[in-house]
C-alpha cells in the first residue's frame, strides 16, 4: 500500500490560492479602471477583448467556480447528513457551477468576437 498525501489539504491549498488570485485580480481591475476609465461601450469592449484581460478574466471565473465548489462542497458534506440529500445537493451545486462557468466563458468569447 502506498502512502498518499491528504486530499483535504490539497483542496484547501488550491482554495487558498484561488482566493489570492481573485483578490489580486479584483485589485488589478480596480486600479486599471481608475487609471484609464473606459467611457463608452466600445472602449469597454476593446478593453475586455484584449487577450491579456480576457485570459486573466477567464482564469478568474474558473478560480471562482472552483473556490465556490470546494467551499460549498465542504459545507454540504459537513452539515448535510442524509446521503440522498447530500448527493442531490452536490449534483445541483456542480451543475449550477458548471452552467455559470460555461455562461461566463460564452460571454467572454462573444466579447472577443
Amino acid at each position: 500500500m502506498s502512502w498518499r498525501p491528504a486530499n483535504g489539504l490539497r483542496t484547501w491549498l488550491l482554495q487558498q490560492l484561488s482566493a489570492i488570485y481573485m483578490a489580486i485580480f479584483v485589485v488589478a481591475v480596480i486600479v486599471a479602471i481608475s487609471v484609464c476609465f473606459p467611457t463608452s461601450y466600445e472602449q469597454w469592449r476593446s478593453w475586455v477583448a484584449h487577450p491579456v484581460v480576457s485570459i486573466v478574466t477567464a482564469v478568474f471565473f474558473i478560480s471562482l467556480m472552483f473556490h465556490a465548489w470546494v467551499g460549498m462542497r465542504d459545507a454540504i458534506i459537513d452539515y448535510v447528513h442524509p446521503l440522498a440529500l447530500r448527493f442531490t445537493l452536490l449534483v445541483l451545486l456542480g451543475l449550477g457551477l458548471l452552467f455559470m462557468g460555461v455562461w461566463s466563458m460564452r460571454i467572454l468569447i462573444s466579447v472577443i468576437h
